[in-house]
């Protein structure tokens, strides 16, 4: 397993697969009262819920280690044509406009992003998930829970995971991509437009 189920598992789970506390706890089969309580050590975890949270935990990457990502370095531009420098007022208006808007852009982007990445998530953990489970007798053979909780539990949690998104839907790729594409636009004219005003 990849981590325990100590320190701040329960935020962890909720960020890495975009799932609130009470979304986890209905999984679970606990209420979000019971799961926070758990959660900040008021409350012991019982051998059932361990048994449901541990493939989520055994889902989370390990830390990362510190340190930034490697910017690549652009290709070199070639000889400047012979012309005489350019009036500055244009270039660092539109400039400015570039910076504003890429940046704009890409604030919308974030959320799809972020959707697009915990979708991707879930569809790497689920096999591990849907494993960890008794056999799906499939959603119309829903037991009777007053009679037989942990089969109606299993079942549940079959149903649960069902609806867990494991691509961004192709409405919101479209607009990932339109997003994307006019954010690195307006990105690579703005490094142009600064390289002639240095």
């Amino acid at each position: 397993m990849a981590r325990s189920l100590t320190d701040s598992w329960l935020a962890d789970i909720c960020a890495h697969f975009g799932l609130k506390a009470y979304d986890l706890a209905h999984y679970v089969g606990v209420d979000a009262g019971q799961l926070s309580r758990i959660g900040t050590g008021q409350r012991s975890l019982t051998p059932l819920t361990e048994e449901a949270l541990a493939p989520l935990v055994a889902a989370l990457p390990a830390p990362a280690p510190a340190g930034g990502a490697l910017r690549l370095a652009s290709a070199a531009a070639p000889p400047a044509p012979a012309l005489a420098p350019p009036e500055a007022a244009p270039l660092a208006a539109r400039l400015d406009y570039c910076r504003h808007h890429a940046r704009r852009l890409r604030r919308q982007l974030a959320p799809l992003e972020a959707q697009a990445t915990q979708a991707a998530r879930w569809a790497v953990a689920l096999p591990a998930l849907r494993a960890a489970l008794p056999p799906d007798p499939g959603p119309a053979a829903e037991p009777d829970p007053t009679t037989a909780w942990p089969a109606w539990q299993a079942w549940h949690r079959h149903r649960w995971l069902e609806r867990r998104p494991t691509v961004l839907p192709p409405d919101l790729s479209a607009r990932y991509h339109l997003l994307r594409l006019r954010a690195e636009a307006l990105e690579a004219e703005a490094e142009g437009l600064a390289g002639l005003l240095r």
